[in-house]
Formats: structure tokens, C-alpha cells, sequence
């Protein structure tokens, strides 16, 4: 390191970010993480944002805005749309990553601290070591930070707006010109369609965030709540700590590979928090690839492998997927995608739309994991169901 001037730069900024973090500021250093995310999409390219762009992303995401007052009975999410850089992503998205990270960050600074410190010490020693323990639990703070800051400016450059992970990262409807050039990489469709049909998406799913009150704890406290139940692998921690050289940023940034370090405990707690997260990213995504769908329709000649491009690129997973398996040990899939869309459809077909987005007016009206093996069973016993019946039933056990 201290024969290469710029890495011993970039070390003493992160060591300067470490000792600057205020006592009581939790688990991370989020200006080291951010600086740190900053300088990864800055090391390949993050260009300012033209004023050309800045108007066509703005045009399209009004325009789609406008398109989709047709296709949902939600009102507009889009109040100040924006186009941004992948640096102004980063600083404008901080505040949800922070909500998400910190539950499993404080576990592994927690029992970094324990394995750097010497656990095992006796009551006594571990009493006089006490200031060393507080500055180990600083250098943890500083790891994962680290691993963080690289793991949020790798998802920087692959994004196209604030919710391709189907969380609401921000208030803002906003499109990146990077990322939708990312996007575009190899696809034969006109650009102008392209920054329209994402413009439609990140719309729709500001229109959910927005105006469907319960729905945006609903997706955090989930994910929120699994955190709770990872467990940090002490014995591989240890195990990579042992022998770890400092002054080697790359085998650092290996050692804290979370994927390796964090256990998910099988608990019911926790396959229940799994298994609605899952549910609802589901419903969400279909609920917006119906939308823009019927919102595209006709208007749109590349909407349809558009969609399709979208679909796999969700499915699959990607770069959501690996960054959240980095940070809290959770896979960010929407495993019911097309169960869910098919739902949706066939609500919309039968109740029209003013029926189907009636069930965001409560979470207890949502379709269930087991409504999506049947969707048409839920469309057909939903209609049915009337709450007179349930209203009528104590004056008739009364007569009885």
C-alpha cells in the first residue's frame, strides 16, 4: 500500500471517515459508505446530467404520468419528476439503505468486535480492554461500511430509476440516463420508447407508494423483520479475520463477503416474514406490468418485448438481488411474477379496473401465496362474499 500513493490516499480518507463517525451515529459510518459508493460509479464514468436529458426524462415521465390516468384509478405519484446521476442516486437513496441495513449491520459489527477483541477474555480483562473494544467495534463499523458503500455503488450503475428493486428507495419519481443507456445496451427498440416504458413503470409503482398508505411499511417491516433473524457466522468471521492483512483493501472487501457470513435461522418468525415479502413483490410487480401494459397499449409498439426484457431481467434476479444478498442475506425476488399478473388480469377482466384497485385499500384485502396457485378461485370467491351475510348472523342465531 505505501508504495502505491493512490491507495494509501484512498486509506487514510476511510480511516479520516472512520474517526470522524460521531459517537451514538449506530452501527455505520453512512458518510464513509456513501463516499465509498460514490467513488466506485465515479472510478467508471458518472457524467453530469445534460440539460437535454434532464428535459426528455422529465417530458416522459409527465407524459407516462398522463398515460396511466387511463389504465389505474390511482391518482398521480409524480409530483417534481427528476433525472439524476448515479452519485445524486446514491445520496438521494441513503436514507431507506440505512433503514434496511442497519438491523444485520449492528450484528456484524457487534460480533466483529467479539472476534477481533478476544471474546473469551475474562470478565475482569474485557473490563480494563474496554476502550480497545470500542475502538475495534469503530474498525467493524468501518468493514462493513466498506462493504456497504461497494455494495450500493455496484446496484448504482445498473438502475434505472428508484424502484427497479420493487422498494420505494425514494419519494421522487426519477430516471437515471445512465442506466436506461445501460439498459438499452443490445435491445433493438427506439430509444424514445424505451426511456417511455420505464418512465410508465417507475410512474406506477410512485402511484402505489405514493397513495397506498399501508403498503410501504408493509414492504420495509418485512424485510425489516427477517433481518431480525439473520445470524452472523462467528466461526467463518474468525476464520476470515484470522491472518487478514489491513493495509490489502481486496482481501478485505473478500473477508466481509456477506454471503458467506450471514445465516438466515429457520424459524416459523422468519418464513413468514420471507414468505410475505415474496407474496407482496409479486402483487407489486404484477400489478404494474398490468398497468403499464394497458397503459402502452396502442401507443406503444415495443411495449410487448419491452415487458418481456423487464420480466426476465426480475425473475432472474440481478444486480437487486446480489446487493441485497450482500447487505441483509435476503434474495430480492418477485418469485410469483407471473401468478401475480395473471391474478390481476383476471380481476381487472371481471371487476373491471376500478374493482381490481380496490384491493389496495386494505392489506387484509390482498390476495394470499395461496390465491396465486388459484387466481380464478380468488376472483370467483371474492365477488361472492358479501359482508351483509356476516352482519345478519347474530340477529339469526339470536331467533335460534
Amino acid at each position: 500500500m505505501f508504495g502505491n500513493p493512490e491507495q494509501m490516499a484512498q486509506a487514510m480518507r476511510q480511516f479520516a471517515d472512520m474517526l470522524s463517525a460521531p459517537q451514538g451515529s449506530g452501527p455505520v459510518n453512512w458518510d464513509m459508505a456513501k463516499n465509498i459508493a460514490r467513488h466506485a460509479v465515479v472510478a467508471q464514468g458518472d457524467p453530469s446530467v445534460m440539460e437535454g436529458e434532464r428535459r426528455q426524462i422529465v417530458e416522459a415521465l409527465s407524459l407516462a404520468d398522463l398515460w396511466l390516468n387511463e389504465a389505474t384509478t390511482l391518482p398521480s405519484g409524480v409530483s417534481n419528476p427528476q433525472a439524476w446521476s448515479r452519485s445524486e442516486w446514491i445520496e438521494n437513496t441513503v436514507p431507506i439503505w440505512r433503514k434496511l441495513c442497519e438491523p444485520i449491520a449492528e450484528r456484524m459489527v457487534e460480533t466483529m468486535g467479539g472476534a477481533l477483541g478476544g471474546s473469551g477474555l475474562p470478565p475482569e480483562a474485557q473490563q480494563m480492554a474496554g476502550p480497545l473494544m470500542g475502538m475495534l467495534k469503530q474498525m467493524g463499523g468501518m468493514m462493513v461500511g466498506q462493504q456497504i458503500g461497494q455494495a450500493i455503488g455496484s446496484l448504482a450503475r445498473e438502475v434505472v430509476g428508484t424502484t427497479d428493486i420493487g422498494l420505494p428507495l425514494s419519494d421522487t419519481a426519477a430516471l437515471l440516463p445512465g442506466g436506461i443507456a445501460s439498459f438499452s445496451e443490445g435491445l433493438e427498440s427506439p430509444s424514445d420508447e424505451i426511456r417511455l416504458y420505464l418512465a410508465l413503470r417507475e410512474a406506477a409503482h410512485h402511484r402505489l407508494f405514493q397513495h397506498v398508505p399501508w403498503l410501504r411499511s408493509h414492504l420495509l417491516g418485512a424485510v425489516e423483520e427477517y433481518a431480525k433473524g439473520i445470524t452472523v457466522d462467528t466461526s467463518a468471521l474468525e476464520e476470515q479475520i484470522r491472518g487478514l492483512d489491513i493495509n490489502n483493501p481486496e482481501a478485505i472487501q473478500e473477508a466481509l463477503s456477506g454471503g458467506n457470513l450471514l445465516k438466515p435461522e429457520e424459524t416459523e418468525r422468519q418464513k413468514a416474514a420471507l414468505a410475505r415479502l415474496e407474496t407482496m413483490l409479486a402483487l407489486v410487480e404484477g400489478w404494474v406490468a398490468t398497468v403499464v401494459d394497458r397503459a402502452a397499449e396502442g401507443k406503444l409498439p415495443s411495449a410487448v418485448a419491452l415487458a418481456e426484457t423487464v420480466r426476465r431481467r426480475r425473475a432472474t434476479g440481478g444486480p437487486a438481488e446480489l446487493t441485497f444478498g450482500t447487505l441483509v442475506g435476503l434474495e430480492l425476488r418477485p418469485r410469483r411474477l407471473r401468478e401475480a399478473a395473471t391474478l390481476w388480469r383476471s380481476l381487472e377482466s371481471e371487476r373491471g379496473v376500478d374493482g381490481r384497485d380496490a384491493l389496495w385499500g386494505h392489506p387484509d384485502l390482498m390476495p394470499t401465496a395461496d390465491d396465486l396457485d388459484d387466481p380464478d378461485a380468488f376472483v370467483r370467491g371474492e365477488a361472492a362474499w358479501d359482508i351483509s351475510q356476516l352482519e345478519a348472523k347474530p340477529d339469526e342465531d339470536d331467533e335460534s
